[in-house]
């Protein structure tokens, strides 16, 4: 199966600090891949370059056949390219249903009724519905990451990043967001989710990929990965010390 994202020998110098060295990463159209490591792997900067929000030091990105190395994010989101921060942070003064027009229309372009339905169906999909009309600044942090999901989705990507969506979350309140993403595999949406929960991340992902000081040291078959000696030694096992 082609690639739906994919870069090819992603370098990302600071000065003389390494923080990505030769990575290839691919995710195909419906995949789910999950990325785990010990703080300080490359795993947000990796995120940042498929993202465009940084362009690498060296290496390719490619979306759906064409190169976008050099591409901004604004630009990437209108291409299929969305995603959800670690921090939510909704707009302001604005309501949980202007947020996610807002994002529709900017995002994916959308306009008039299109662009309201849309923004109705995505509340509905995140559980966010009856909380329509509520000020974002005033939902509690399970909503909000709610919110930023809604976000995403109504941008219409093809392929969704997340970078620690879960974080800050109950186990309860960590299951439910579960439940709101699988939700977005029966779109056929690619997913690329940075988790340190590791147990949520596996209820979702077909693939997991470990990253440690900037390098891919395994990628696979999730319970293989995790059972991997390097992987528990770089990460498993710093976890746990």
């Amino acid at each position: 199966m082609s690639p739906i994202l994919e870069g090819t020998g992603l370098s990302m110098r600071y000065g003389d600090l390494r923080v990505l060295t030769g990575v290839d990463f691919a995710v195909a159209e419906g995949e789910a891949v999950g990325i785990v490591g010990p703080n300080g792997a490359g795993k947000t900067t990796l995120l940042n370059v498929l993202a465009g929000a940084v362009r690498p030091t060296a290496g390719t990105v490619r979306f759906a056949g064409r190169e976008v190395t050099r591409t901004r994010p604004d630009q990437r989101c209108r291409m299929g390219v969305g995603r959800a921060f670690q921090v939510p942070r909704p707009f302001g003064g604005m309501t949980v249903l202007e947020n996610v027009v807002v994002a529709a229309g900017y995002g994916a372009g959308l306009s008039g009724a299109t662009l309201n339905r849309t923004a109705a169906d995505v509340l509905d999909e995140c559980g966010l519905a009856e909380l329509a009309n509520r000020r974002a600044e005033s939902l509690g942090l399970l909503h909000r990451k709610r919110l930023e999901l809604a976000r995403c989705l109504a941008t219409g990507p093809r392929v969704v990043l997340l970078d620690e969506i879960g974080a800050g979350l109950t186990d309860a309140e960590a299951a439910e967001l579960v439940a709101a993403i699988r939700q977005i595999r029966v779109r056929d949406v690619a997913i690329v989710w940075i988790e340190h929960i590791v147990h949520v991340l596996v209820q979702v992902v077909d693939r997991l990929v470990c990253m440690d000081t900037g390098r891919v040291i395994a990628d696979g078959e999730p319970q293989a990965v995790l059972g991997d000696a390097v992987v528990i030694d770089a990460y498993l096992g710093k976890a746990a010390s």
